[in-house]
């Protein structure tokens, strides 16, 4: 998979700031089914994902083990950004309760995980005062809490061909795409097609 969205040929000059990488790392670990797999299953695959991410390992101590309390609580953070991330993309199964339950989970993290503004000589950043894996949790929010100042929030987006629903920056001029690549745009136009050919009887 990769990064760049599907549906149009030219791009904006948009680039994708350290904050969307932090973002796409950590949402971009849920198994789907063709090949990429799970980071957050348990204590010890989260462990191993925090030691080797570089948007999050190289700001905690080498000795942090996460627990499988930790695990789920990734988990959750995690899938309520996707779900976040796939109603921008316009998917439907994510409107509505789905997309309420998922702003109700990140307003309790954001309360959970609270930032700390941070103002040097050379700018201000938010933060996570916190150690550990609340820090992790921590750096996620200030991720998109810095992006979405940029007014482009919109254009973090996850995949719209189940089961990637892989996160991507919408680099498109008109802000329309759908698809983490071509090929699963091509993907769900062959579905769509085949449906299509079930319900017409095939003519």
């Amino acid at each position: 998979m990769t990064s760049a969205a599907a549906g149009s040929p030219e791009h904006s000059p948009r680039t994708v700031t350290a904050s969307v990488e932090a973002l796409l790392a950590f949402v971009n670990t849920r198994e789907d089914g063709s090949g990429r797999r799970e980071s957050f299953g348990g204590g010890e695959s989260f462990t191993a994902w925090l030691a080797e991410s570089g948007a999050f390992g190289g700001g905690l101590p080498g000795e942090l083990v996460a627990t499988d309390a930790d695990a789920a609580a990734a988990r959750e953070l995690r899938d309520a950004l996707v779900t976040v991330l796939l109603a921008h993309s316009g998917d439907e199964e994510a409107l509505g309760e789905p997309l309420q339950r998922a702003e109700r989970h990140l307003r309790r993290a954001g309360s959970l995980y609270p930032l700390a503004t941070v103002v040097t000589a050379d700018g201000v950043e938010l933060a996570s005062p916190q150690a550990g894996v609340e820090r992790v949790f921590g750096t996620v929010l200030a991720a998109v809490t810095t992006f979405a100042q940029s007014g482009d929030w919109g254009r973090v987006k996850a995949c719209r061909n189940p089961p990637c629903h892989f996160g991507f920056l919408d680099r498109t001029r008109n802000g329309a795409g759908l698809y983490c690549s071509p090929g699963c745009g091509s993907q769900v136009s062959m579905r769509n097609y085949r449906r299509r050919q079930r319900e017409g009887g095939g003519e």
